[in-house]
């Protein structure tokens, strides 16, 4: 009996870290972050409470706001797609037998951990000014920050090329394949890209939801790669959420509504999510479901 008590509060004490952790950066704010989005709260100052009042404001004097949410939606449904397709064709590839492809696999994984740094977003301004080495090489004069029509899809581009964490867990969905599906396949005369779909993309199918959510999740709260690059503009094409949340709560100092915005955008998040999920039922294999 001693024993099973002495090994309860070791258990306890190895998840201490974890539980203090969650409620210090997670709980509490979260919490604290409704709590203000009842206030009417200044940046060092003190508060009033004023109920629902920033959301009614969000939704009836906030010019901005469906911009941004609209601009929030269309770097979803472009990066997210692109990443995780361009993703999936380099696991692949990667899974290969080629001489040196543990080198290789290194390679593009790094950008994974490099793409979300100021430094890297900073090179990326650079890169695609009108005289940079983009359009030197392409030998084009696109105006890639300063043309609406194509400073989403550069700051977009930044995103798509982080997909090291979405190939890793796709090259091990992949190793995870009977052999003896894709035999059976060539045995009934299935070609390649029969097989891709009738085989490959059922089997990894949980990784693909997996990776979906995740990559959906990150999207919704980019924000470096918006503020380093376009800062927002040209004309407020890129001011996606987390920008706009950021400039209400430290530029207009405005804490209030700036927690509002924040649930609007956590509940966006759950709405995206709940959706993903409902869907996965149709077009999710699980191999101990029987396919359902």
């Amino acid at each position: 009996m001693k024993r099973k008590k002495l090994g309860e509060a070791k258990g306890y004490l190895y998840i201490c870290p974890w539980v203090i952790g969650f409620l210090m950066f997670q709980l509490i704010p979260l919490v604290n972050s409704f709590r203000y989005s009842l206030t009417d709260i200044k940046l060092g100052g003190e508060y009033q409470f004023i109920g629902i009042e920033n959301y009614i404001r969000m939704f009836t004097a906030d010019v901005d706001l469906f911009n941004s949410l609209w601009v929030t939606v269309k770097y979803i449904l472009m990066v997210v797609p692109a990443k995780l397709i361009f993703a999936l064709i380099v696991a692949m590839i990667l899974s290969m037998k080629i001489k040196g492809i543990r080198i290789f696999r290194t390679m593009y994984y790094l950008p994974s951990i490099l793409g979300g740094s100021v430094a890297i977003s900073a090179l990326w301004r650079v890169m695609f000014m009108k005289t940079g080495i983009i359009n030197n090489l392409l030998g084009t004069d696109i105006n890639w920050l300063g043309d609406p029509k194509y400073a989403l899809f550069t700051i977009g581009l930044i995103d798509i090329w982080q997909f090291g964490s979405s190939m890793v867990l796709f090259f091990a969905a992949l190793k995870q394949v009977p052999r003896e599906l894709y035999e059976a396949a060539q045995i009934d005369g299935a070609g390649k890209v029969k097989v891709f779909f009738k085989v490959t993309l059922p089997m990894i199918s949980p990784v693909m939801l997996f990776n979906i959510v995740m990559q959906t999740i990150n999207a919704l709260q980019n924000y470096t790669s918006a503020y380093v690059v376009t800062g927002g503009g040209p004309l407020k094409s890129t001011n996606i959420m987390a920008l706009k949340i950021y400039e209400d709560a430290f530029v207009k100092s405005d804490l209030g509504y700036a927690s509002a915005e924040s649930w609007l955008l956590f509940i966006l998040l759950l709405c995206l999510s709940g959706f993903i999920f409902f869907t996965s039922r149709y077009w999710v294999f699980y191999g101990d479901e029987g396919g359902k």
